[in-house]
């Protein structure tokens, strides 16, 4: 055989060969070893680029504003107990009640929201939360009629307490989602952060005003115009970028009962989402850590009347130091979230070993703190708090984040611990309050030994901590895939 016909033979079976490798690859139905995705090319596919799109700074501002108005719902009969007590009829414990039922409402909430993000997407249920602002806002104010009965009154406030109890939860539980979906690695966290701290700055806003604005009814009247104004910011508001800006942002996590079998071990399936032992521990700390601040946090705005008043500071007082703890923890967040996105990147599990045992402390010293005519005492310990848990909110939901996999889903079982221990928290303090035959009547010193105690002990988990940040190396490794392809193609002649 010829040296020419040889080489035509090889010529031959390479472009047989090339023509092969384009036919599609049937499946025989019967063979289990045979991926059951039709492949239409052999070629190894380059890894997804990502990309960041300016319209993702819009998002923010109508998540920030709108968690903002509905956070002021919260506390916004805490420093105005006693007034609306008074004007209305209600005893304190009723008026207590119209903060509870948000946690109550919050709890079922915030369970529904993943699978709600799942079928319809972030944009839509952005949509229900605004519809339920307006409702509560006017509903509320409805029920400050001077014609209505007290038990009336009554029904419409828990009414409109109700539907903002339904908007909380959806601006609050969709912050590391937002970020995950349109936030690189070198803003994620700070964008988790903006999205998180406008909720106490919402519920330090609505302290400050609440009693500021004039009587019960003109406050309730001021929290509507407000609510109602915010509400066309959810036009803002986007589902998903057209590139996703992560590996993780391209994927589909698991449904929220899927991870709940993989948290307590049910589910060991593997692949991208199992999760070892260590994280489902370190989850577990993260979740008892996270509610037990949470809860102290929100049951000292919710009561802060109620603690300070009987030993002698003014409502306005009060309502200033609440605002004082939240106010300065805003400001310790925005300066130190940036260095968790580009300097502190791997360190967020050491900063949770390093802040939140001096954070317990702190709230134990409250025993002894909460005294006549130490007004300055207690502004220091408002700003330590606030420096030292705020900051915390980013990094415990970027921890699960990363821990998890799953961010809608980790975000939601967090905020709904932080929401039943607050629950908790709210009705064993106000069943240990002191009699009015105590001395100083009505005093809350018991309570405050448990809100301590029990924030002591929660903390002390966090020296089993370990915190590794599976998400993030998983979305390094693809970023440097990406990057690199690009680089070869670049590099390779045409």
């Amino acid at each position: 055989m010829s040296v020419d016909s040889s080489q035509q033979q090889l010529e031959k079976a390479v472009l047989d060969q090339e023509l092969l490798d384009l036919q599609p690859i049937k499946r025989d139905k019967e063979d289990p070893l045979v991926d059951p995705i039709s492949i239409t090319s052999n070629a190894v596919q380059s890894p997804l680029e990502y990309r960041l799109y300016k319209r993702r700074f819009v998002g923010v501002v109508g998540l920030v504003v709108l968690n903002i108005v509905t956070a002021m719902s919260w506390p916004w009969f805490g420093p105005i107990s006693n007034e609306t007590s008074l004007e209305f009829g209600f005893s304190l414990n009723r008026v207590n009640w119209l903060g509870n039922i948000m946690a109550c409402i919050y709890l079922p909430v915030a369970i529904l929201i993943p699978p709600f993000i799942s079928r319809y997407g972030l944009r839509r249920c952005c949509d229900v939360g605004a519809l339920c602002l307006i409702l509560s806002s006017w509903l509320r104010y409805a029920g400050t009629a001077k014609s209505l009965s007290a038990q009336s009154s009554y029904a419409l406030l828990m009414f409109g307490q109700l539907f903002a109890s339904v908007a909380q939860p959806i601006y609050q539980v969709l912050g590391p989602k937002y970020s995950e979906t349109w936030f690189n690695l070198q803003g994620r966290t700070t964008a988790t952060m903006i999205i998180a701290i406008s909720n106490p700055i919402g519920g330090a806003i609505g302290q400050l005003l609440s009693p500021l604005v004039g009587d019960t009814r003109h406050s309730i009247l001021v929290l509507g115009i407000i609510s109602t104004a915010a509400t066309p910011f959810v036009f803002l508001i986007r589902s998903t970028p057209p590139t996703p800006p992560t590996y993780a942002a391209s994927r589909t996590p698991p449904s929220l009962l899927s991870f709940i079998k993989r948290v307590v071990g049910v589910d060991k399936t593997p692949g991208e989402y199992y999760m070892t032992l260590r994280e489902r521990l370190d989850f577990g700390i993260i979740w008892i850590i996270f509610s037990s601040l949470v809860a102290a946090t929100n049951t000292f705005a919710l009561l802060s009347a109620e603690i300070l008043e009987p030993v002698g500071y003014s409502s306005d007082t009060s309502g200033l130091m609440g605002a004082c703890l939240l106010l300065t923890g805003i400001v310790a967040a925005i300066v130190t979230a940036p260095l968790f996105d580009r300097v502190f990147t791997r360190h967020l599990a050491i900063t949770t070993k390093i802040a939140v045992p001096i954070v317990a402390v702190v709230w134990l010293s409250m025993i002894w703190a909460v005294k006549p005519n130490n007004s300055g005492g207690l502004f220091a310990i408002m700003t330590i708090l606030g420096i030292g848990s705020v900051p915390m909110l980013p990094v415990a939901l970027e921890l699960a984040c990363d821990l998890t996999r799953n961010a809608d889903a980790s975000s939601s079982l967090l905020w709904f611990g932080g929401n039943l221990f607050a629950i908790v928290f709210i009705l064993v303090m106000d069943a240990l309050r002191a009699g009015s035959d105590a001395a100083p009547p009505l005093n809350m010193r018991r309570a405050l030994i448990f809100n301590g105690v029990f924030v002591l002990v929660a903390v002390s988990f966090v020296a089993l901590l370990q915190g590794k940040q599976v998400r993030k190396h998983m979305d390094e490794i693809k970023l440097q895939e990406s990057t690199q392809t690009r680089r070869t193609d670049e590099e390779a002649p045409p």
